[in-house]
C-alpha cells in the first residue's frame, strides 16, 4: 500500500510540473515577465563593450567640467582625435550633424589627445571645422592610453545612459552606419 501511495504521489507531482510548464509556455508575455531574469548591470570597468565606462572628469575648452562614467541623463559618444589626423577631419562634420540632430538624447565629447598633438593647433581646428560639441584636452594621454587603451585615431566609444560601453569603433564609419549605431544607442 505504501509503495502505491508513493507512486501516486510521484505521478501527481509530475502532472503538476507538466501543467505548470504548459501554463507558462502558453500564458503569453504577462506571466513570462514575472519569471524573466534581467541581466545585472556590470560591475567591472574597462575599455570594451559590456563593461562600465572608466569614469573621468576633464575641463573643456569652454571652461566647463565634463564627466564620463556612471548614470547620465543622455548617452555619450566619446570621440578621441588629433588635429593632424585626416580621418578625424573627415569625421568632424558628421559628428557635428549628430550632435545637433540628437542633442536631446546624446552628448558628444571630443577628447583631443594632446600628448600626441600640439595644443596650439586645437583652437584652430575647432574654428576651421566649426566644432559644436565640447572638446577636452587629454594632455598626458592618461584617458586615451591608460583608461580606455585606445590605439587608433579616431576612436569613438558609445556609452549608454547607464554608463555601460555599447561599442568601441576604431577608425571612421560611413555616416549612415555611425548614425544607425547612435540611433540604437539612444534607444537603450
Amino acid at each position: 500500500m505504501k509503495t502505491s501511495m508513493k507512486r501516486n504521489l510521484y505521478i501527481l507531482i509530475g502532472v503538476i510540473v507538466l501543467i505548470g510548464i504548459a501554463i507558462y509556455q502558453n500564458a503569453g508575455p504577462g506571466i513570462q515577465s514575472v519569471f524573466r531574469h534581467e541581466e545585472p548591470m556590470p560591475t567591472e570597468t574597462g575599455p570594451k563593450a559590456g563593461l562600465l565606462a572608466p569614469p573621468f572628469s576633464l575641463q573643456g575648452l569652454d571652461g566647463k567640467e565634463y564627466h564620463v562614467g556612471g548614470e547620465q541623463d543622455k548617452a555619450i559618444l566619446l570621440n578621441f582625435w588629433a588635429t593632424w589626423c585626416d580621418p578625424c577631419k573627415e569625421e568632424t562634420p558628421v559628428l557635428n550633424e549628430l550632435a545637433e540632430k540628437y542633442k536631446d538624447k546624446l552628448n558628444i565629447y571630443g577628447v583631443n589627445v594632446t600628448k600626441n598633438d600640439q595644443e596650439k593647433n586645437v583652437p584652430e581646428f575647432i574654428k576651421k571645422y566649426n566644432v559644436i560639441f565640447p572638446v577636452m584636452l587629454d594632455t598626458k594621454a592618461d584617458i586615451y592610453e591608460k583608461m580606455y587603451r585606445v590605439i587608433a585615431y579616431p576612436t569613438n566609444v558609445l556609452i549608454d545612459k547607464h554608463g555601460v560601453i555599447q561599442e568601441v569603433i576604431l577608425g571612421t564609419l560611413p555616416p549612415n552606419e555611425l548614425e544607425k549605431k547612435v540611433k540604437k544607442l539612444v534607444k537603450r
